[in-house]
């Protein structure tokens, strides 16, 4: 993808590009900066460097595409969308994405969806995946109004940061399904006159 400037409802200027090999020290102090409320429910510990350094290495094997949003010169939101690289499963894809604290309710969810999908279309992919522990309803609500319908539930499959088991719920789209919302909520939001 090349980089974008876009607007947030408020009218915040934003830069969505792929993220770099240059962007370690950035991507570290993204994650850093979550709350640990917002960290407990990632896959992996963001707060050890290594782990920062591996997901940045991942970007040249083909199997991820990262993006990430910039305001001044810092990251405040990150998002991925993966593959699996098996035949069986060679059509989905999985998104993951987080936004800072401070720029959440403000559209730029959104605005990175909308990036990842274009990802996805360029890579072929017909379905598109979420995974969460079952207490992020928020999140549950976001995917839910991007056409995400809940496939699964499976009990105690995950462990927080905690410690604590949790539940792992799976969401899945149809990437038109997908497009149609997003096309939605353009359409139907204030958006236009802070472009």
């Amino acid at each position: 993808m090349e980089e974008k400037v876009v607007h947030l409802k408020d009218g915040t200027e934003v830069l969505i590009r792929p993220l770099t090999t240059e962007d370690g020290d950035k991507s570290f102090a993204f994650f850093q900066a979550l709350p640990e409320e917002d960290r407990r429910f990632l896959r992996y510990d963001v707060t050890k460097r290594p782990n920062i350094d591996r997901r940045i290495k991942e970007i040249g094997f083909g199997s991820v595409e990262r993006i990430v949003a910039v305001i001044n010169d810092e990251i405040v939101a990150d998002g991925a969308l993966e593959f699996s690289g098996g035949e069986w499963t060679s059509h989905i894809g999985e998104f993951r994405l987080i936004v800072a604290r401070p720029y959440q309710r403000k559209g730029l969810g959104v605005l990175m969806a909308r990036e990842l999908y274009t990802l996805a279309t360029s890579r072929k992919v017909e379905q598109i995946v979420v995974r969460m522990a079952a207490p992020q309803v928020n999140a549950r609500k976001i995917f839910s109004r991007l056409g995400f319908r809940e496939d699964s539930i499976l009990p105690g499959l995950i462990k927080d940061r905690t410690g604590a088991m949790q539940d792992m719920v799976v969401m899945r789209c149809d990437l038109q399904a997908m497009w149609q919302e997003l096309e939605n909520f353009f359409a139907h939001s204030d958006w236009q006159r802070t472009r």
